[in-house]
């Protein structure tokens, strides 16, 4: 019988992955054939010598895994940001800054509150403004001079509506907005479960239709909903809205 090796670690000895997690991503996000057949899991026992090839997009690898959350969202919607002037609120290592650079992106705005956490190849990005250090709601002209034509934002231990007001008000009428939507970050700490996870589909779909609600009182037009291409590091289920920034006499949710 043919030997037979896990998917996940067949990637990183094959140069297809960087990594364990990058591979596992990969997988868990279908974007890994194996002979003619997607596979589905990093588990996986498949044929040492079977041809594995990455889909589309995902042959490109990104610093992080997020990278591949948005970049999922935007070619299901068919965003394409080039040339357009992006800001990236939650940037921390950079994952949605490399994925918008690498489609194109003119110059991103990468506001984050910590210190350190880029990667050293977008810090040292022409293309890149790194306002590290930076509060999401201290953003303004001063910091961000630029009109922006795409706002995407990645935010972890707050919820995002408290956060995003400044950013949206840098966003072009018209322009799009991406923002990832983590149910255990919105709903009250109680309703959290073991390991940080929220489980119950109830609690998503109250997280969804607060986030709808929170969009339009932002002044966003509600284009789409989905679940992310990937869940969160720990297993959450994750949600990405597309929205677009409505004229000043507008505030309804698009049908």
């Amino acid at each position: 019988m043919a030997k037979r090796q896990r998917v996940d670690t067949l990637l990183v000895a094959r140069g297809l992955a960087p990594d364990l997690a990058r591979a596992r991503a990969l997988v868990m996000a279908g974007q890994v054939v194996a002979g003619e057949r997607r596979v589905d899991k990093p588990a996986e026992l498949v044929a040492a010598e079977v041809p594995l090839r990455l889909k589309g997009r995902a042959a490109r690898a990104f610093v992080s895994r997020a990278g591949h959350k948005l970049d999922g969202a935007l070619e299901a919607h068919g965003v394409d940001p080039t040339g357009f002037v992006c800001l990236d609120v939650g940037a921390s290592t950079g994952g949605f800054t490399d994925c918008l650079l690498q489609r194109g992106a003119a110059r991103v705005y990468a506001v984050d509150v910590g210190h350190g956490h880029l990667d050293w190849r977008l810090a040292g990005d022409p293309r890149v403004v790194n306002l590290e250090r930076t509060d999401a709601r201290a953003i303004s002209a001063e910091n961000v001079p630029e009109i922006i034509d795409l706002l995407v934002a990645d935010v972890s231990f707050t919820s995002l509506w408290r956060v995003l007001g400044p950013a949206v008000e840098r966003l072009r009428p018209g322009g799009l907005a991406c923002l990832l939507v983590k149910p255990q970050f919105e709903v009250a700490a109680d309703e959290v479960g073991t390991g940080g996870i929220v489980r119950d589909p109830a609690l998503w779909e109250r997280t969804l239709a607060e986030a709808r609600g929170e969009a339009v009182a932002l002044g966003l037009d509600v284009v789409a909903v989905d679940r992310s291409v990937l869940p969160g590091t720990r297993g959450n289920v994750e949600f990405v809205l597309l929205g677009r920034r409505a004229p000043a006499d507008a505030g309804r949710e698009s049908t």
